[in-house]
C-alpha cells in the first residue's frame, strides 16, 4: 500500500516493496540494453532515501566507458525511468549509476561549487550554476551546505538552476 500526502498535486510516497519492484524492472531493462550493446556488467540494486538505486559495474573500468559518460547515464536513466513507469503506472525517481558515474559527477559538481565559492570570495553576492537535473541540484545543495553556503533553486523545467550565497 502506498502512503499518500494530502497536499494537492503531491505524489504518493512509494513503499520499500514498490521501490524494490522498480529496481527489478529497471535491472531487467538495463540488462536488455547491455545485451544489445554486448557489454558485460554486474547489476546491484538498493533502496535508499525513498529511491531505487541501480548500479552497473565491471571489474574492467574501460568495459563500461561507452555508457558511463554523465550525459549518457542521464539519458539512460530517463529511458529506464520511462520503462519503470510504463510497467508500474507510477512516477519513478530511480537513480542509475554506471561504472561510478555518480561519484565522478559528484566530483565535477564539487569543483563547480568550489569555483562558485571563489567568485563569492572575490566579492560576488551570489553565484549561479548552470541548469541541471533535480538529483544533481540535490547534490549541489548538499555540497554547498558542507561549505557553509546557502543554496536555492530557481527556474522551471530544463532551465532550473541553483544559486549559491554566503550563509
Amino acid at each position: 500500500m502506498t502512503t499518500t500526502d494530502q497536499t494537492p498535486g503531491a505524489r504518493a510516497v512509494p513503499t520499500v516493496d514498490e521501490l524494490e519492484q522498480e529496481g527489478d524492472i529497471a535491472a531487467d531493462f538495463v540488462e536488455g540494453i547491455l545485451d544489445i550493446a554486448d557489454i558485460d556488467g554486474d547489476l546491484t540494486l538498493d533502496v535508499r532515501a525513498g529511491r531505487a538505486y541501480v548500479s552497473v559495474e565491471n571489474e574492467h573500468p574501460d568495459a563500461l566507458s561507452l555508457l558511463s559518460d554523465p550525459e549518457t547515464v542521464q539519458a539512460l536513466q530517463e529511458l529506464t525511468r520511462i520503462a519503470v513507469q510504463t510497467k508500474t503506472g507510477r512516477f519513478s525517481r530511480l537513480i542509475l549509476d554506471v561504472g561510478g558515474s555518480r561519484d565522478a559527477r559528484r566530483a565535477q559538481l564539487q569543483k563547480l561549487v568550489e569555483r562558485a565559492l571563489e567568485r563569492l570570495d572575490d566579492g560576488a553576492s551570489q553565484a549561479s550554476l548552470p541548469p541541471m537535473s533535480s538529483y544533481e541540484r540535490k547534490l549541489v545543495h548538499d555540497i554547498a551546505a558542507e561549505h557553509g553556503l546557502v543554496s536555492e533553486s530557481y527556474g522551471e523545467g530544463a532551465d532550473r538552476h541553483t544559486v549559491l550565497r554566503r550563509g
